[in-house]
């Protein structure tokens, strides 16, 4: 798999070596890194700078001091982060078990340590195409949204009744107004929704 462009992997482990040697390993597979010595570092760092949109990952420790990796990862799982920025733990032979239950709730997959370099790299790339596809359908549902906010009322009502498959004059008789009329909405809504026939426009809304 080719480095996906801006993408970003967190680092989060209290071990000073084990980050810098997967920066390091990092950085021979042409993708970047940040480095965080604790989960508080880590929570501070998305308080002052929210994601972007582009892909993430982060490589979780699962015992630390202070705030463990567990109580971080669920509190990312509460904030709906999981998705854009998946999280494999690092753990050591004793923690196995606990990983596999943080991948049943939602992990998305964990390297004991010591890990091979080329699995772990291997994982990384993979968290970071789901990544890329969360945030891809993110925008895609943030596009959508827009185009909806954009219509009338009117338009609305018309797009609701195309959507159940009815003919033009069905939709007039049930909204009364006049088949012209609803062949003009139908016209704007297509126009507005960059969309060419009603199956089209169903398939569309469904992403909602």
């Amino acid at each position: 798999m080719q480095p996906l462009i801006d993408a970003l992997i967190f680092i989060v482990d209290d071990d000073a070596s084990v980050r810098e040697a997967l920066a390091w390993l990092l950085r021979s597979r042409r993708l970047v890194s940040e480095q965080f010595a604790s989960a508080e570092a880590f929570e501070a760092r998305l308080a002052e700078e929210p994601l972007t949109d582009h892909p993430h990952c982060l490589l979780l420790d699962v015992r630390m001091p202070g705030t463990s990796g567990l109580v971080l990862f669920d509190r990312l799982a509460e904030r709906g982060l999981l998705d854009a920025m998946p999280v494999i733990f690092l753990t050591g032979h004793a923690d196995v078990p606990t990983a596999v239950d943080a991948v049943k709730r939602g992990a998305f997959d964990f390297c004991e340590k010591p890990f091979s370099d080329n699995a772990l790299v291997d994982r990384i790339e993979h968290a970071l195409g789901a990544s890329l596809r969360a945030v891809e359908a993110r925008r895609t549902r943030q596009l959508l949204k827009r185009r909806i906010d954009e219509l009338t009322e009117r338009e609305r009502d018309v797009m609701r009744c195309v959507v159940e498959g009815l003919p033009n004059k069905l939709i007039a008789d049930q909204l009364a107004i006049s088949v012209r009329t609803v062949e003009v909405h139908r016209a704007r809504v297509f126009e507005k929704m960059e969309v060419k026939s009603a199956v089209e426009l169903a398939n569309l809304l469904r992403g909602v």
